[in-house]
């Protein structure tokens, strides 16, 4: 009973006292909220409405939804991360539930809202715990040694292990899950093409894989099923520039900057006295550009990417020696191009050593449905870089399906640094909850209702997933 008591009195002291100071110091129309009534369940209440709009679109049987953000822009999404990120949470302890799941999608790329799910559920068993008399200390004790035993138990619950994360099949059925809570349907489809992306694009040796190893085109057209994977990379853009559409074997040289004919660093003024002088200024502006043609034909290069532009006399020149022209103006996939050919991006109009020239078994423009593409693509070698091709009816089934390809890719990453697997479907969460029950009820202190709270949040788990799937949630949980 003095336990009881106690905390009655304490729960007296803490009653709120209005404080008129506090709003004279703050600008007009602050509002202040503290202690437990106010501050704390209006935070635990703005949390669990998150994690119920979220909640439905759990699991392969999760609905989509529509979301049209404040640039007037639609999205049909079942992704977690996606929806939260255009909602433009407002309520501060929302936002930290924000910023915990994108975190999630940064280092693992996938389970969003599992995070959301879960913290929605701990809160809300929190409250519970709040009303009790239960100070939030007490709580936190009690979730952080929960937490700490799951992890110790997750080791003994490991199903299975992917062997290689080199060979297709393995990782394919690895890969399968996730993007079936994605794409139900496409799941096999898509597991084996992301499994063929990953595995080529991932480097020699134990070196780390890059999630930026794997490029995504969307390309509008046929359907789905038509969607492929390339070595090598591919560019949305029409070839204005150039006869030659076509090069086998190819010696690429990246400059940064526009191909055309150098202007003198400093400001200069040229006295012109007659027109045999223009003839002859023009003429030798003329023969330079030239010149510096030839000398990068002379290295063998007969690829030209340039970073801006291509001038009129430049083009000239360089479809008369039969040099393919490629403009991308995007930086990243400069950089990203040069990582997949092996050059060295040139500052100015130079002929590049051989250290710097990349090669391109084939660089071609082609038709991809009614979009004209530039592709460069490895035949013999692996390339560092691989390119997934989206083919799909609408622009946002496109989109959905590249979230779908970048959490199969973030999954890869993710077996590369850890290969073991748990079970799935709310079977893992299940079996947590009953062996953290019967932790939480051994213990001795306070702390024994927080363990027995945070095995209940757990369950939440299956039972949304039985929830969506449209089956009784009570009696499959039980």
């Amino acid at each position: 009973t003095h336990t009881h008591t106690h905390t009655r009195t304490r729960y007296i002291m803490a009653m709120h006292v209005p404080q008129t100071g506090i709003s004279r110091m703050m600008k007009g129309g602050t509002q202040h909220y503290s202690g437990v009534e106010e501050a704390v369940v209006r935070n635990i209440t703005a949390c669990k409405n998150m994690s119920n709009m979220v909640k439905t679109s759990f699991g392969p049987n999760g609905m989509n939804k529509m979301i049209i953000n404040h640039l007037d822009k639609l999205f049909v999404t079942n992704d977690a991360a996606t929806m939260i990120r255009e909602l433009e949470v407002e309520h501060p302890a929302a936002k930290l539930l924000v910023m915990a799941s994108e975190q999630q999608a940064h280092e693992v790329g996938d389970g969003t809202n599992f995070v959301i799910i879960f913290a929605g559920m701990l809160l809300s068993k929190a409250e519970g715990l709040l009303n009790m008399g239960l100070s939030p200390a007490e709580i936190l004790d009690g979730y952080e040694k929960a937490a700490i035993k799951a992890t110790e138990i997750l080791p003994d619950l490991v199903c299975h292990s992917v062997e290689n994360v080199r060979d297709q099949k393995e990782v394919a059925a690895a890969l399968k899950t996730c993007l079936m809570s994605k794409q139900y349907g496409y799941e096999q489809f898509l597991a084996d093409l992301v499994a063929k992306a990953c595995i080529e694009a991932k480097p020699e040796g134990n070196l780390p894989f890059n999630v930026d190893y794997v490029r995504v085109v969307k390309v509008p057209g046929q359907g789905v099923l038509s969607s492929t994977v390339l070595r090598g990379m591919i560019f949305r853009r029409n070839l204005s520039e150039g006869k030659v559409e076509n090069v086998v074997g190819g010696k690429v040289a990246v400059f940064t900057g526009a191909v055309d004919w150098q202007q003198t660093e400093t400001k200069g003024t040229v006295l012109i006295q007659s027109a045999t002088e223009l003839k002859d200024f023009s003429k030798g502006e003329e023969n330079m550009l030239e010149a510096q043609i030839e000398s990068i034909k002379a290295t063998g290069v007969n690829v030209v990417v340039s970073g801006s532009r291509f001038g009129d006399m430049a083009e000239h020149f360089l479809n008369k020696h039969g040099i393919m022209m490629v403009k991308i103006l995007s930086k990243h996939d400069i950089r990203r191009l040069c990582k997949a050919i092996g050059a060295t991006p040139l500052p100015r109009l130079m002929p590049p050593s051989p250290s710097e020239i990349g090669h391109a078994d084939k660089v071609e423009v082609k038709e991809v449905g009614d979009v004209r593409v530039t592709s460069f693509t490895q035949t013999q070698e692996a390339s560092p870089v691989s390119t997934f091709v989206i083919r799909g009816s609408t622009p946002n089934l496109m989109d959905d399906m590249e979230r779908a390809v970048d959490d199969g890719v973030n999954v890869y990453k993710a077996l590369c640094k850890d290969p073991r697997l748990l079970p799935g479907g709310g079977a893992t969460e299940i079996e947590l909850a009953s062996r953290l029950e019967r932790h939480g009820q051994a213990q001795t202190g306070l702390e024994q209702y927080a363990i027995c709270a945070f095995a209940e949040a757990l369950e939440a788990i299956p039972q949304v997933l039985a929830e969506n799937a449209g089956v009784k949630a009570k009696d499959v949980v039980s």
